[in-house]
């Protein structure tokens, strides 16, 4: 039997995971690219791949800063702040005014009204600004039979290559940074850039309209670069 070295944290790990979530507490700005270095180290122990991440590990930033058991501490201390300050006082509220009306209602937003809002955000974002900035790039739909589907959006074909889109709309309150991908995203992205040649990028919409302009230079450089 393989022996798992992941901890249960039994009820508490959705709170934690939210939590987590919601902060971006173990980022790979935070705590650098955690799969990247592990396929780069190989391990053939827990305790070989445990030394490499704290000798290479290093945040996923401008100015890279090398990631300590003192850095991870102090991330473990803000999640269990930010739990008892701030998300349970906000689930004692809820849970003390939460009805059966509340519940069908948010059924049925997310279901019906979010949907329809993110379909339309979609296409607001490829009409009214993707396609008039990269005119010579065909935008399409990503088939819903493949295997990233879930993850992206759009495909911008250039020639017999393409890169990919995820649009994430959000609300006029978010902050941008709290948002991660998770592990098989990052995997699923990695899959798109082999089968397509193009790399994937992710943009934040608020009423159709792209909040994190900087990907437009990205966009941009990942054309030329698949064009040659």
């Amino acid at each position: 039997m393989v022996k798992i070295y992941s901890k249960d944290f039994g009820n508490k790990e959705f709170l934690l995971n939210y939590v987590n979530r919601r902060w971006g507490l173990t980022k790979t700005t935070k705590v650098g690219e955690v799969m990247a270095l592990i396929r780069k180290c190989q391990p053939g122990s827990y305790e070989e791949w445990m030394e490499w991440y704290f000798e290479n590990a290093y945040t996923k930033t401008k100015n890279p800063q090398k990631v300590t058991q003192d850095v991870l501490q102090e991330l473990g201390e803000r999640l269990f702040i930010k739990l008892n300050e701030i998300v349970i006082p906000q689930l004692k509220d809820a849970m003390q005014t939460l009805t059966i009306q509340d519940c069908v209602d948010y059924v049925y937003n997310l279901t019906i009204n979010r949907t329809y809002d993110g379909f339309l955000t979609e296409i607001r974002v490829v009409n009214d600004n993707l396609a008039k900035k990269f005119s010579d790039v065909v935008f399409e739909e990503s088939n819903p039979e493949l295997d990233h589907a879930g993850d992206i959006d759009y495909i911008g074909k250039v020639g017999n290559k393409a890169f990919g889109i995820q649009i994430k709309p959000i609300t006029v309150n978010a902050n941008l940074g709290n948002y991660s991908i998770t592990a098989r995203m990052e995997e699923s992205f990695r899959n798109f850039e082999r089968e397509y040649g193009g790399k994937v990028f992710i943009i934040f919409s608020i009423n159709g309209n792209v909040e994190n302009e900087e990907i437009y230079d990205e966009i941009e450089n990942e054309i030329k670069r698949i064009r040659k």
